[in-house]
């Protein structure tokens, strides 16, 4: 992974948390930055996930690699709620 590519995971990552937040029903108890950074983890590990399955390179956009990502925020954001929710 090149540095631009880095750059561009982490700007979509914000993007990819919002959304994973967005797709969990209910409200959310962790700040915008947990989320932020859970978005930034997840667009990374999707990106790395999507080359492994070979299915990062596609023509137009790359429908797979953002639902495994936004998939990823889903579920990362829904965890570190549940880490949270027990303090």
């Amino acid at each position: 992974m090149e540095i631009s590519g880095i750059f561009t995971a982490i700007v979509i990552g914000i993007v990819i948390g919002v959304l994973g937040r967005l797709v969990l029903p209910g409200r959310q108890r962790i700040g915008i930055l947990w989320t932020v950074a859970v978005g930034i983890v997840a667009a990374l590990l999707g990106t790395v996930l999507a080359a492994a399955f070979d299915v990062a390179d596609t023509k137009g956009i790359d429908w797979i690699e953002l639902i495994i990502q936004i998939g990823l925020a889903a579920v990362g954001v829904a965890g570190l709620e549940r880490l949270k929710g027990r303090r």
